[in-house]
């Protein structure tokens, strides 16, 4: 089968689903939660430690373990924690924005907490169905279909969110972001439970088996090494965009201008960036497409010192919205391209008869950055101006491409770390 009609059938049209429903809640939090707070003038160190409330996206490989070994009374293993998770997060969404950011910010915290907790939860399910459904051959394409959808998703709470927000109250465009969640527990209904793999008979073996596994395959120091690289790849673009949209409206643009320049902007490079990300895969490999494409992530960061060294502009006349334009998608494209290799190598190192827990386990590393790292961002930027920050970003995505040495060998058997062999 042609890379064309692998893209068009009818797994990938299931990844386009995953992808949206996986990506709807994150963008949420990453975009429209500071938007709301910072119209609302919370000042952006407050801003910056919400991060922090992204922590079951780090931890979720503490309850992995009962997604591979326990199936809900419906649906099977993996959709009946796929329509559970669904459901609560289109009520819990619907839901914040009653809240009032200057008297009720506890409240706040607390609904942003179990949201994040739903979305992890979410992403457990939905990354073990994905890799049990996909076949190896599969997983470059499928994962890039999946990141394309997950980042056309944020297009919602990042920009028609934000457009609604200049005409109606905070608390309707929530209700309203909150029935995209419909999609996905549609999809859920209607495609059949995949059971490429037993599951773990106890619980001890659902979360003792899967570390073992790793270990074992991998050797301590190349367990490490994997690890390390998982951590850092995305490390400088994850501190990049954590505080995206803070920095536009600090640049003088409007929640309109943002939601209709800045997010559009980026929609057809990132398609474009993901579908080609994944049709390159088919022909390259996923070794040589994390070397190619995190070097367009890396240089996707300069763009934004370059707009912050421009400063603040009092009228955005037309150069401004190109300029902008610009920026965005070219970052768009490059985190679209290094985001499908990425999640396509960690699907790769994982084992089907453990895929939730190593799955999570692996993803839960690479948000640590967007949880606990990105937490100081504010108190970063506020101390060393935007442009310095988007310069030490650059320079924190080094070390990531520096490991793909070991994890990922330009001439490298996909899949065999450290091989020597070509491929």
């Amino acid at each position: 089968m042609s890379a064309l009609q692998q893209l068009f059938s009818r797994k990938m049209l299931i990844c386009v689903f995953t992808g949206f429903a996986s990506g709807l809640p994150l963008y949420l939090l990453l975009n429209l939660v500071p938007a709301w707070l910072r119209s609302e003038h919370v000042d952006l160190t407050t801003i910056g430690l919400f991060a922090l409330i992204q922590f079951p996206y780090t931890w979720k490989f503490m309850w992995a373990p009962l997604l591979d070994r326990y199936a809900m009374p419906w649906l099977g293993r993996r959709r009946g924690w796929m329509l559970v998770s669904q459901a609560g997060l289109l009520a819990v969404i619907a839901s914040i924005g009653a809240f009032s950011p200057q008297t009720e910010l506890n409240m706040i915290v607390l609904f942003a907490t179990v949201l994040a907790l739903l979305s992890a939860t979410q992403d457990i399910a939905l990354d073990a169905y994905r890799r049990e459904l996909l076949s190896d051959f599969e997983l470059g394409l499928g994962n890039s279909v999946h990141v394309n959808a997950y980042r056309v998703a944020g297009l919602v709470p990042g920009s028609l969110a934000l457009i609604l927000a200049d005409h109606l109250a905070w608390s309707t465009v929530f209700i309203i972001t909150a029935l995209f969640m419909l999609p996905g527990m549609v999809m859920t209904l209607l495609v059949s439970e995949p059971h490429r793999a037993a599951p773990p008979k106890t619980l001890k073996e659902a979360v003792v088996e899967p570390f073992h596994e790793f270990i074992g395959r991998e050797g301590v120091q190349g367990a490490l090494i994997v690890l390390a690289f998982i951590f850092l790849y995305k490390l400088g673009d994850s501190m990049c965009t954590a505080l995206a949209t803070p920095f536009y409206l600090d640049m003088g643009y409007s929640k309109t201008q943002i939601g209709l320049i800045a997010k559009n902007a980026g929609l057809w490079p990132a398609v474009i960036g993901g579908l080609l990300g994944g049709l390159w895969m088919v022909k390259i490999g996923i070794n040589r497409a994390l070397w190619l494409f995190g070097f367009v992530q890396l240089g996707s960061i300069f763009g934004f010192a370059w707009l912050a060294s421009l400063g603040s502009q009092a009228v955005i006349e037309g150069d401004d919205l190109i300029r902008l334009a610009f920026v965005i998608g070219l970052e768009a494209f490059g985190v679209g391209v290094g985001t499908a290799a990425f999640v396509a190598y960690i699907a790769r190192s994982t084992h089907p008869a453990y895929t939730a827990t190593q799955f999570a386990l692996f993803t839960s590393l690479a948000a640590v950055p967007r949880t606990f790292v990105n937490a100081g961002v504010g108190w970063l930027v506020e101390s060393f101006g935007w442009t310095d920050f988007f310069l030490l970003c650059a320079a924190l995505a080094v070390p990531g491409m520096l490991l793909l040495f070991k994890v990922a060998p330009w001439y490298g058997v996909d899949g065999v770390p450290g091989s020597d062999r070509r491929g």
